[in-house]
């Protein structure tokens, strides 16, 4: 129905991000979306790459994720702030055992989350914390884009870490 339409960008300020954010709570799967979140808006992945990720690709320690196959097929390694580890160790600390990708339902360890999962969560945390403008995943990396602009990132330093 919508197909082709295009919306301006709207961009999310840090504070909406943050009360999206703490509006995932604490439990199991609290914790999961709230890591999802963190991680496409601290380190630009797009929504497909972040729920492709695997637990070999995350390297707490080294604070960095790897994508093996992002936009035209390319692989590249993301820097994870302290902030993002932070979310993900908590949720890898919950996390269903079992093979499968990092972010998994709950309820299903192995099957990988859906993007329309993430989709309607954030319009549900939004709508919760007052927030009257779009919110998707790709405005979470649109916002990151924004945040290393100012703090003084070069166009080229961008695109290295976002699509490489």
């Amino acid at each position: 129905m919508r197909k082709g339409v295009r919306y301006p960008v709207e961009l999310l300020e840090r504070r909406e991000i943050e009360a999206l954010l703490a509006g995932c709570g604490t439990s199991r799967t609290g914790r999961r979306d709230r890591a999802v979140l963190t991680l496409l808006w601290r380190s630009g992945l797009r929504i497909a790459e972040a729920l492709a990720l695997r637990p070999a690709d995350i390297n707490l320690s080294a604070g960095t994720a790897r994508v093996l196959k992002g936009k035209n097929g390319k692989s590249r390694t993301v820097a994870l702030d302290t902030l993002t580890c932070s979310a993900l160790e908590a949720w890898l600390a919950v996390r269903p055992p079992g093979r499968g990708p990092v972010f998994c339902p709950v309820s299903k360890p192995g099957q990988p989350l859906k993007s329309n999962h993430v989709r309607n969560r954030l319009r549900r945390l939004a709508a919760r914390a007052g927030i009257e403008k779009r919110v998707h995943p790709h405005s979470l990396r649109h916002s990151y884009a924004v945040e290393l602009d100012a703090e003084g990132f070069s166009l080229r330093e961008k695109q290295g870490q976002a699509d490489d």
